[in-house]
């Protein structure tokens, strides 16, 4: 009895046999699908594996302890918490109060019964073997075992001595140092032993070294004082073990001591959102929806497009395949097969070479995940959990292949089953005329998943409708395809031999072209998207980007030591980059020489610009009064564009903003004002800020020592108590760009008004931009005097997201050549006959190269044109969205009246760079590279293979 199941094992056979027989094109159909299976099958193992699970996370963080207490310095106010610790707020309304600030005690909140471990973290300047390098110093018993799986040892074995340490293996990479070496801190005589070479999982490219408690933070802070640098700004934290774990109440109860809790068993076990506190208060709800929408878009898209890619890279495949094996299917309709056995055959065909895909592309990309491990552990900065398969996600991955196999032989199924018996054994094709509804399908679903697209960035918050239009126009350009290649036929009369015949061929045969052209507009269409995203992200960005002063200045500053060290950098300076100009800055102490920058220790004053009360901002006079209480919303419009109140949105890097030198400053800051160098020779103030002058034309220093009682409200309608210094000034006119500076004095001009200084630093040109061989020299250079340096080299924008396009571009191409060779050699296997006429009427053997190479390049130019056209509308949408909330959120800070909004600048920008490379090296690339692969000898074959 003959059954379904008997006819479908022997379709499936004899697909088998077909393509084990035809081994060259089977390859090329099963890499099609392969090629994103492995991919996709990659990225969901890196992924799973990169993600930890919760047991995972609580080892890295707390180690075996059942908690981590937190202060976040609010003075050991009461407070509320999230569960998982990170996100808290203290109990009451501080809208009227100032906010609680200061330590809280730890010993009031351990519960009874509990072991602690301290865990403290700071940091200094270690000495290597190149100079000086910033590393976080942590202060715990890491052999103790509640700290174990904090860190992993490497090598050697933690500290047990006060004169022990251990490394993380990154610093001893970067300091040149080993286990067994001295290390020493800067400003501390003694030296430590490194025994032993650990990582933090989480964070691999960390410095940092641990030692025992007490043993290094407070002996290296003692001696920064003694030496009046500044401290390693420690932080504590308690790893706490109780009996039965800690609950949510424990965890509640420790917060009226103001403590936040890490749990372990509240994060293996979470509270509902309605029982924890924090949640039920006004504002935590909305969680930043507008952001999360935008990424949500941004992700939907980019999957969107890549799962329609995977599904129109199969396409070329069965076109071909099932024409290839037309004589084979003619046999079985002459043996008595009917049109279900042939579309069995032909769906068994896309039923094998797609689960012979699925294992293929399965296997490799887990293999290459696997071998790869390492490097992505490496590049990411964090070790995985472990390794992440999750069969379900695998097989249906795997699963994706085989449908898409089944769903690209559908259509050369029926084609196929259509055929006479005699057609396919003679192996005519006849004359068919194009679909005529098919392009009017493809047009329709491309203008209507525009404007879908276009409304859903437009109008509509649901971002699913900016990917689904997006896809739907995608959809409509590759149904548009067959009558777009036509198109392209009509240039063909202009072109020579090769490239004509191979034009001509590509309209002759859309059957065949169409489904190559999709695959590669597939590939290129979303690295477009993702290109046209990053170059408008990039645009904004550099619009938005505030120089600290003109491209190639150079500034270096010195805020502490009372300047002991500046003569010694600004040599350095000048030995080690191309300097042109210089100009030697000092700043302005108050008290002691000694005193840091910003004061606020015995015997250190500050200073501050005396602004004339006409020319305060009344927005900013309102003292402790809220701006919003004592104006209205259209007074406060109003304020927020008058002159007083306008905000450069440059922060000065100077304390205070008066800078100490000579007009070399004013030409370093690229200021041309004849008159200003003037007034500076005249031994009179430059003012860069025009609200900093009295009616009569002078600006003044106020002079605040440590001794005076300064009122709290100073600046804010109160003037506070000292001794204001003025000089007569010049102000220098709108539109110069002073990079945050408020004024300019000279040295005579200070120490004539009995104003004290001390070396600040010095700012310079460049006759050319410094390279980076010469900035790590001067970094190290200063790292040798010891100090605290601040250097900055002005570069202008850098873009972040250069290498990005360059990335996106390379990875395009190689997709695209990829594509399109595959296709092409689908399409040479099933022109093999035209080519063998060709070589039967004498054509010369560099004909079929050249040929070959020319079919390459036509589907890649035509696929990579109308990818570039279906990739810019995602882009567009998204960027649209983004420009939506942007001016959305800009209209309600302009109600409100609370700052000077400016309207975001959300630009468009087209990479036209990314598409010329798309469109001619790409491609080139798979002309020369299919001409190359192509055999040049002439191949006669039988006549009843014709």
């Amino acid at each position: 009895m003959k059954t379904w199941f008997h006819s479908w094992r022997a379709a499936v056979r004899i697909a088998r046999r077909d393509a084990w027989r035809f081994k060259g094109r089977s390859f090329l159909v099963l890499a099609m699908i392969a090629l994103p299976i492995l991919g996709v099958s990659a990225a969901d193992l890196t992924l799973r594996s990169a993600e930890l699970s919760t047991e995972e996370s609580l080892s890295r963080s707390l180690g075996r302890a059942d908690a981590r207490f937190t202060d976040p310095s609010l003075g050991g106010a009461p407070l509320l918490q999230s569960p998982d610790g990170q996100s808290y707020s203290p109990v009451g309304d501080f809208d009227e109060n100032p906010w609680p600030e200061g330590a809280a005690d730890f010993k009031k909140a351990v519960p009874p019964g509990g072991t602690v471990l301290e865990d403290t973290l700071g940091s200094a300047k270690l000495r290597t073997t190149h100079g000086l390098l910033p590393t976080e110093i942590r202060e715990l018993k890491a052999a103790d075992p509640m700290a174990r799986g904090i860190m992993r040892l490497d090598s050697g074995r933690f500290p047990e001595k006060a004169g022990e340490v251990a490394a993380t293996t990154h610093f001893l990479e970067t300091s040149g140092l080993r286990v067994g070496s001295k290390l020493t801190a800067r400003g501390l005589d003694a030296d430590y032993r490194i025994v032993g070479a650990y990582e933090l999982p989480d964070v691999l490219k960390t410095d940092q070294v641990t030692a025992l408690p007490g043993a290094m933070l407070d002996p290296l802070d003692k001696a920064l004082e003694a030496d009046g640098l500044p401290g390693t700004d420690q932080r504590t934290t308690l790893l706490v073990n109780v009996p039965g774990g800690f609950t949510w109440n424990m965890v509640q109860q420790v917060n009226t001591h103001g403590i936040t809790v890490d749990s372990r068993a509240v994060a293996l076990a979470p509270p509902a959102d309605s029982d924890v506190p924090l949640y039920q208060q006004e504002g935590w709800g909305d969680r930043n929806a507008a952001s999360s929408a935008t990424e949500l878009a941004v992700a939907a898209t980019i999957v969107g497009l890549a799962m329609l890619e995977i599904c129109l890279l199969a396409g070329p495949a069965f076109a071909v395949g099932a024409r290839r094996s037309r004589r084979q299917l003619g046999l079985v309709g002459a043996n008595g097969g009917d049109r279900r056995h042939i579309r069995a055959i032909v769906l068994a065909g896309g039923l094998v070479i797609g689960v012979a895909a699925a294992v293929t592309g399965t296997a490799l990309g887990i293999a290459l995940t696997y071998v790869l491990r390492p490097v992505l552990e490496e590049y990411m900065g964090k070790r995985f959990g472990g390794f992440g398969l999750r069969p379900a996600e695998l097989l249906g991955i795997a699963l994706l292949a085989v449908i898409t196999g089944l769903l690209a032989a559908i259509v050369p199924a029926v084609t196929a089953s259509r055929q006479t018996v005699l057609a396919s054994l003679t192996g005519r094709r006849g004359v068919r005329r194009s679909s005529r509804v098919l392009p009017v399908l493809g047009l329709i679903a491309f203008v209507l998943g525009a404007a879908i697209a276009l409304y859903g960035s437009a109008v509509s918050e649901q971002f699913a409708i900016v990917a689904g239009g997006s896809a739907i126009a995608e959809l409509g350009v590759v149904a548009l395809t067959p009558a777009l290649v036509g198109l392209f036929g009509r240039v063909g009369r202009w072109l020579p031999l090769s490239p004509r015949l191979a034009l001509r061929d590509a309209v002759r045969n859309r059957g065949r072209t169409a489904p190559a052209v999709a695959a590669v507009l597939a590939a290129v269409a979303g690295t477009v998207a993702v290109s046209t995203y990053a170059a408008s992200s990039d645009a904004q960005n550099m619009a938005a980007y505030e120089p600290q002063l003109p491209r190639g200045a150079v500034y270096v500053m010195i805020a502490e030591d009372g300047g002991r060290d500046v003569p010694t950098v600004r040599s350095a300076v000048q030995k080690t980059l191309p300097v042109d100009i210089r100009a030697h800055v000092d700043r302005i102490s108050v008290g002691r020489p000694s005193c840091p920058v910003y004061g606020g220790e015995d015997g250190c004053g500050r200073y501050e610009v005396v602004v004339p009360k006409p020319n305060r901002c009344p927005l900013w006079e309102t003292g402790a009064v809220d701006p919003a209480t004592k104006f209205s919303a259209a007074e406060r419009r109003k304020l927020i564009k008058d002159w007083r109140c306008e905000e450069s949105g440059v922060y000065s890097n100077v304390d205070g903003g008066v800078l100490i030198g000579d007009a070399n400053v004013l030409k370093v800051l690229g200021i041309n004002d004849s008159a200003a160098e003037k007034a500076l020779a005249d031994g009179e103030a430059v003012s860069f800020d025009k609200r900093n002058l009295d009616t009569g034309g002078k600006v003044g220093i106020r002079l605040i020592t440590d001794t005076d009682k300064a009122d709290a409200a100073a600046g804010r309608g109160q003037d506070a108590p000292g001794v204001v210094k003025s000089f007569p000034a010049h102000q220098i006119p709108d539109g110069q760009n002073a990079y945050g500076l408020s004024m300019l004095l000279t040295p005579a001009a200070a120490k004539s008004a009995g104003i004290g200084t001390v070396p600040l630093g010095a700012y310079y040109t460049t006759s050319a931009m410094p390279d980076s061989a010469q900035e790590q020299k001067l970094n190290s250079e200063i790292d040798k005097t010891g100090t605290e340096a601040t250097l900055h080299i002005e570069r202008g924008y850098v873009s972040e997201s250069d290498i990005t396009l360059l990335a996106l571009t390379v990875f395009a191409g190689l997709i695209t050549i990829g594509a399109a060779g595959i296709a092409t050699g689908l399409a040479q296997a099933d022109a093999e006959s035209d080519l063998k006429t060709l070589a039967a009427v004498g054509a010369p053997e560099r004909v079929r190269r050249t040929l070959s190479g020319f079919q390459c390049a036509v589907v890649a130019v035509m696929g990579v044109l109308l990818g570039s056209a279906a990739g810019v509308l995602p882009a567009v949408g998204l960027r649209l969205t983004q420009r939506r909330e942007g001016l959305a959120g800009y209209q309600r800070t302009l109600k409100e009246g609370l700052s000077d909004a400016t309207a975001p600048y959300v630009p468009v920008v087209i990479p036209w760079e990314t598409l010329a490379v798309l469109l001619i090296a790409v491609p080139l690339g798979a002309a020369v590279l299919a001409a190359l692969v192509t055999r040049s000898h002439r191949t006669l074959g039988r006549r009843a293979a014709a």
